[in-house]
């Protein structure tokens, strides 16, 4: 059992959620800034050295959780250092949008690399085009006095960014994976939320039988599958070893036989047609449309779905997440939860130092209160949801927290290490789930995309325990 560096007590206690988090800071002397309301803590305005009336590049990733949150992040930062800006462009598909410019040597000065076809990070750290984020980490905070700014981070939050113990990026998102449903609907039909798998494929039954597609997913993204279904899957039936071993490009590490187990017990349901019609042809945002107007009972995400579909969900839709049950029911309340949405700074960008102060800003406290509160997640900042009252869905996601205790699973780290076996796995699920693949076919494809990767001495690799 794998055990996250945060825990039910303590994931409350960083939040704020439950009204703690007032310590040091309340006493300490601050300066409030009026516009964006931050209030600046002594000595802590200018610690990286931000040379005056820098006007710096920032391109972001626009998904789930929009980007006016970067926005006001880019207002801190003109407030904090007046005649100087941060430029905020909400693009998709990072990796066309920007590869043309770090190839000819002219890449913004910060980034969110994130969302379908992103770019390598790992091939980015190989080629050191990633800034050190040590001097970021050890500056102080610009909003909690006596404290630096990575201390006001959740323990464990950013090590998914280590490489080879070198800060390369800091995630701004706690996210928490899992299955989806509408609270109304289950109460309206007698559902209830399953404990085990086969309890699941009973409801399916009952769920189709009623005229409602039990499942559906992001059809043109099938990874949405990978992090909602199978990481906890295997985890629970096999244990966590198998995802650092799946990392660590252990050979036959995707041939462990909890790994086809879960698998085929994904692959049921293609098989008794418990899938919407149509699925596979399905945008994510298009999926998401179709699960809140009722036409399936499930769908897989992570808690950046309120916001996402904020603007189409009915009233009483009542969205909640649960964590996906397994062969076993006491493990059911396992769950993925973990820290994401990576922003880096590019090592020769125009304004490197730019691109750290903004970070600085962007995971302030004031700036995760203004994410609680507006875009309705959770940013990995001690304190950063005090005092906010947290949306439904998000009660939901926190209420899963509470009830994993010390069972919240993070999530491997092959996907942003090696883009050719994270492309051949969703590939290969999107295979599964529409019967072009059985479950042996999947770990045949991937274990042999894996050992490509191992075997190729100009690949970087990397390591965790």
């Amino acid at each position: 059992m794998k055990k996250s560096g945060i825990s039910r007590r303590r994931f409350i206690e960083y939040t704020g959620a439950a009204g703690l988090g007032i310590g040091l800071s309340s006493v300490l002397p601050q300066i409030l800034l009026a516009k964006t309301g931050i209030k600046v803590a002594s000595g802590a305005t200018n610690p990286l050295g931000l040379a005056a009336n820098t006007q710096a590049e920032g391109v972001f990733f626009s998904g789930g959780f929009g980007h006016a949150y970067i926005e006001y992040a880019a207002e801190i930062f003109a407030e904090v250092h007046p005649g100087s800006s941060m430029s905020v462009e909400g693009i998709q598909r990072v990796g066309e949008r920007l590869r043309p410019r770090i190839i000819a040597g002219n890449p913004p000065d910060v980034m969110d690399n994130s969302g379908a076809g992103n770019l390598d990070t790992g091939a980015l750290v190989g080629e050191g085009e990633i800034l050190d984020l040590g001097p970021l980490m050890s500056a102080p905070a610009i909003d909690t006095p006596g404290k630096t700014f990575g201390e006001t981070l959740f323990p464990g939050s950013q090590n998914s960014g280590l490489f080879d113990g070198v800060q390369r990026y800091v995630n701004i998102a706690f996210t928490v994976f899992g299955v989806w449903h509408s609270k109304s609907l289950f109460d309206e039909k007698g559902w209830n939320y399953p404990t085990t798998w086969d309890g699941m494929l009973s409801l399916c039954d009952t769920i189709k039988s009623s005229g409602i597609a039990p499942w559906t997913y992001q059809g043109k993204y099938p990874q949405y599958m990978l992090f909602g279904l199978l990481e906890p899957m295997v985890s629970k039936i096999g244990g966590t070893q198998i995802w650092k071993d799946v990392d660590n490009l252990v050979p036959g590490a995707w041939e462990h036989p909890a790994m086809l187990q879960a698998l085929n017990m994904m692959k049921a349901l293609h098989d008794n047609g418990y899938i919407m019609e149509g699925t596979p042809g399905l945008t994510h945002t298009e999926s998401q449309a179709e699960w809140l107007q009722k036409k399936a009972a499930f769908i897989p995400c992570g808690t950046w779905l309120e916001n996402e579909m904020r603007s189409i969900t009915p009233g009483g839709f009542d969205m909640v997440i649960k964590s996906v049950p397994s062969d076993d029911a006491s493990k059911l309340s396992w769950i993925d939860a973990s820290s994401g949405e990576p922003f880096m700074v590019f090592s020769n960008g125009k304004n490197p130092v730019a691109g750290m102060e903004f970070l600085r800003c962007l995971l302030s406290k004031e700036s995760a209160k203004w994410f609680a509160q507006n875009v309705g997640s959770i940013m990995p900042v001690v304190g950063g949801a005090e005092g906010v009252e947290l949306s439904s869905a998000m009660t939901s996601a926190l209420t899963a927290v509470e009830n994993a205790g010390p069972n919240i699973l993070d999530r491997p780290s092959f996907p942003g290490w090696y883009s050719d076996i994270y492309s051949e796995v969703k590939d290969s699920m999107g295979a599964l789930l529409t019967g072009r693949a059985s479950a042996e076919e999947f770990i045949e494809r991937v274990q042999g995309a894996s050992d490509e990767v191992r075997e190729d001495e100009d690949i970087v690799k990397f390591k965790r325990s």
